[in-house]
């Protein structure tokens, strides 16, 4: 059998009992390595320096600075990290602030350990995961919006890959559908985040749904 590939994880919240309780979590599981605890986002930014973990976990509501400000500037400095809000906030503004910010997935702080687990695997392989008055917030959001019309020039194979990428499907599965390689996958998806001019596939998503990229 291949090997699992293992996740490196970093948990940034101010409570110090909350990141004890994840990092128990984490070593319950052989796929999963924590490489780092931040207090604040100030300390997740650096620490995603020092690490380079694959999925951080981010608390919204943090000292110094918030968790928004801090997956900001992680999918700056740092795209290849996901970032998935771990959060008890579930007011509308805030949900729109995160995903804007680029963090793939929404959750709630009473998600359970079995729940958790998929969403960190799925975070770590470009799946979003959201939590159900999150996905809500997301849909609102685009059909509140009219089309913008702009014309984004995307080619055909462009335009087959973001609708996989709409069907949450991940590169290698892509690839295969597609009869690609994966290389070819991530050059077309970098491609269409330019064109688009977003960082994440969520946004990406996001804008064909406004703008009817598919003619829907």
């Amino acid at each position: 059998m291949p090997e699992t590939k293992t996740i490196r994880i970093l948990i940034a919240d101010d409570h110090e009992m909350v990141r004890h309780g994840l990092a128990g979590f984490l070593g319950a599981f052989p796929d999963f390595q924590l490489v780092g605890q931040a207090s604040n986002g100030t300390q997740a930014v650096k620490l995603c320096g020092d690490t380079r973990p694959d999925v951080v976990l981010m608390d919204l509501i943090m000292p110094e600075m918030d968790g928004v400000t801090a997956t900001n500037l992680i999918k700056e400095k740092y795209p290849e990290i996901q970032v998935i809000a771990l959060t008890s906030a579930k007011d509308e503004a805030t949900t729109n602030r995160a995903l804007q910010a680029g963090a793939i997935a929404y959750l709630h702080k009473d998600i359970s350990i079995h729940d958790l687990g998929n969403a960190i695997r799925s975070a770590a392989v470009g799946k979003p995961t959201l939590s159900p008055d999150a996905f809500s917030v997301l849909v609102k959001s685009v059909t509140a919006q009219p089309p913008t019309n702009q014309d984004f020039t995307l080619t055909n194979r462009e335009l087959d890959v973001l609708r996989l990428l709409v069907k949450e499907r991940t590169n290698a599965e892509i690839a295969v559908d597609l009869s690609i390689s994966l290389s070819t996958v991530k050059t077309h998806i970098s491609n269409i985040m330019s064109k688009l001019g977003v960082r994440t596939r969520s946004e990406a998503v996001r804008v064909a749904t406004q703008n009817r990229l598919f003619g829907t």
